[in-house]
């Protein structure tokens, strides 16, 4: 494992990554209030939608870097509208899926949600965008304990 150490760090990472992620979650979430939904909840119809079927709910946490209980928070508001139906599954597992209605407004969503993707990535270069991509996807794994090298 390849540790290294920055001397005099000034920002706590935690804090820098948490303020990008709420005013780029606020971002969203205004483009998709119309549709009545969240971010957050917009992104679970997606994973749902290219599940192509049902999902057990362990795996979309896992996809969404979420905990199961935040997850079934956030699957409750989904579930009443009609937007997912949640079944039982194998061995007191619980699986979800996308009803037509939830395709639907997903569908409804995504020019509102592509709108806001590019103003957003209209402010970075696309190649900042895919160094900032890796450099994201390796701070989700070192916060998960995974070892690189």
């Amino acid at each position: 494992m390849m540790h290294m150490h920055h001397e005099k760090i000034s920002a706590c990472a935690c804090t820098a990554l948490r303020k990008a992620s709420r005013a780029v979650t606020r971002l969203y979430d205004e483009r998709l209030a119309a549709h009545g939904m969240t971010t957050t909840q917009f992104s679970i119809l997606r994973n749902l939608a290219r599940a192509e079927g049902e999902m057990p709910l362990s795996r979309l946490a896992e996809k969404l870097v979420m905990d199961r209980t935040s997850l079934y928070r956030t699957l409750t508001p989904v579930e009443r509208v009609g937007w997912i139906a949640l079944a039982s599954g194998p061995r007191r597992s619980k699986l979800a899926r996308l009803t037509p209605a939830g395709r639907a407004a997903m569908q409804g969503a995504e020019g509102d949600w592509e709108a806001a993707q590019d103003d957003l990535l209209g402010e970075i270069p696309a190649n900042e965008w895919q160094v900032l991509l890796g450099t994201l996807d390796r701070l989700v794994g070192a916060a998960q304990g995974e070892m690189t090298s």
